[in-house]
Parts: structure tokens; sequence; C-alpha cells
């Protein structure tokens, strides 16, 4: 009795290890490897979002516009300094401007005719529209990029106080850019991006130097171009970093002041138009308005009487 028991106990504790060994070692992996697979195949699968789907349109017709080596370099330094960096952004740009170009051609056709009966001028309208739809999207693209620009020129003293303060506690350059970074990417997110790719560029084994200068010529932005100067000699020679960063920051809020001042003092002259234009005939129809209807009513019936 006792040895089948044993036996029994046996058969099912060596059961028991190998069934928890076997699900361990294969079932659970498996298991999980299908789950993951099945993640990744869906999201490999196309999206359903029409802003997605409209962008793929894009990127395939942008495809096919052959494009000069030339262009497709100024068209990507404008587009980065825009905050577009991706690899199909010079082709979904195109595709962009082909499609509106297409569509303000058909309005072209549609209005055409009810605008003019005339053949020649029904072509100019035509090319008209058409034009205006191919080079229309390449200035939203440089009024993005001067957008860009300025809300980095304004970012930028708050930044260079922050870098103040982290030099000054004794961070190096590559620390500072980090923790500046960080710091500002709720306030200012532009320049936190920018900043980040620079500290990325200088971790992957990029010169600061290089490093510095891609964020120049990847903004656009004048102010930053000095500010990499003033980085970059300070680094070279060895000069203080935080005296010129704070120098640098003084000069630049002064600047601000400056411009404000001489846009308040434009005021009055981009006023006088306005004002001859559209509040002075105002201003002269209430004043001398009744006077001349009391003139009309009364001084043109007694000439008549005279004139009998």
């Amino acid at each position: 009795m006792l040895p089948g028991l044993l036996a029994t106990f046996l058969f099912i504790l060596l059961l028991t290890i190998i069934t928890t060994y076997g699900y361990k070692a294969y079932v659970r992996p498996s298991r999980i490897f299908d789950r993951v697979g099945g993640v990744a195949e869906s999201a490999r699968e196309p999206s359903q979002n029409p802003r997605e789907m409209a962008v793929r349109v894009f990127e395939q017709i942008g495809e096919k516009i052959p494009l000069s080596p030339s262009e497709q370099t100024v068209t990507r330094r404008d587009l980065t300094m825009a905050g577009y960096r991706s690899d199909t952004a010079i082709a979904i740009f195109y595709g962009i401007k082909v499609c509106f170009c297409v569509a303000m051609c058909l309005v072209g056709f549609a209005v055409k005719d009810s605008l003019t009966d005339n053949p020649v001028p029904r072509m100019v309208i035509l090319v008209g529209f058409t034009g205006f739809g191919y080079y229309f999207p390449t200035l939203g693209l440089e009024s993005m990029v001067k957008k860009r620009q300025e809300t980095l020129r304004l970012s930028l003293p708050d930044a260079l106080d922050m870098m103040v303060v982290a030099v000054e506690a004794g961070l190096g350059l590559d620390q500072t850019l980090q923790y500046v970074s960080r710091e500002i990417a709720d306030g200012h997110p532009e320049l936190s991006e920018d900043l980040g790719l620079v500290g990325l560029e200088m971790r992957a084994g990029k010169r600061r130097a290089d490093s510095l200068r891609n964020l120049a010529l990847r903004t656009g932005e004048p102010e930053l171009r000095k500010l990499v100067a003033i980085l970059t000699q300070s680094d070279r020679f060895g000069t203080s970093m935080g005296e010129s960063l704070r120098t640098h920051s003084d000069f630049m809020r002064l600047r601000r002041k400056q411009e404000a001042e001489e846009r308040a003092a434009k005021i009055g002259v981009k006023l006088v138009f306005p004002i001859f234009i559209f509040i002075l005939p105002s201003m002269m129809l209430v004043a001398a308005g009744p006077a001349l209807l009391k003139v009309f009513r009364d001084l043109f019936p007694m000439m008549q009487g005279f004139g009998k």
C-alpha cells in the first residue's frame, strides 16, 4: 500500500514539474511572441485615419515628380527650418503643391466663363489660378519658416538665462544644453527640440562645433547663429562662457525693447492713410452732413423762387 502511494506521489510531482517547466519554457513565450507579433502586424497595417490617408496620397504623388538636386536641397532646407524633418517631407510637400495646383486649375475652368467672354482674359485667368495654386504652398511654407524663427527668437532670452545659471553652477556645455532642453520643453517646445537635437548629435559622436553649426543651419535664425558663434569661440579660446551668455542675453532684451519702441514710433505714420481714407470721411459726414442737408432743403427752393 505504501509503495503504491509513494509511486503515485512521485508521479504527480514529476508531472507537475514537467508541466510547469514546459509552460514557462515553451507555451508562455509562444503566447507572448504571438501577442507582440500581432501588435506589430497591426502597427504595420495601414491606418484608416483620413489625415494619414491624405498624407500617403500626397506622398505617392510627390514621389512621381522629378526634382533636381539643387531644388531638393533648397526645399529640404526650408522644410527643416519650418520644423518638418522626416524623410518623406519633400514628397509630401510637392504632392500638396500638385494637388493644390490641379484644384485651382479646376476652379479657374469653373469661373473663367462667368467672368468674361473674351478668350484671351479667360486664358490669363486660367493661367493665373494655376500658377497661384502651384506657388501658394511655397508662400505658406515661407510664412511658417518666418513664424517659427520668430518663435525661436522670442524664446531665446529665457533659454540663455537658464544656460547662465547652469554654466555658473558647474555644468559643462553638453550637460547645459540637455538641461535647458529638458526644462523649457513645456514653455518653448520648438527651441527645446532643436537644443535636444544638438545634445543627441554630440552624444552620437559628432564634434561640438559641428553640432552647434548644424543648429544654426537647421533653424536659419540670425540670433541663434550669434549664439552659436559665442559658444564656439568661448569653447575654443577658453573664455568665461557664463559672462558671454549673460551679455548676449542682455543685448537681446535691449534689442527687443528697441524694436518695440521703433514699431511704436511708426504707428503715427502708418495711421495717416487709414485715418484719411476711412475715419475722415465719416467725421466730415457727421459734422457737415446736417448743415448740407439744411442748405439743400432751404437754399435750393429760395434760388428757384429768385429765378421766377
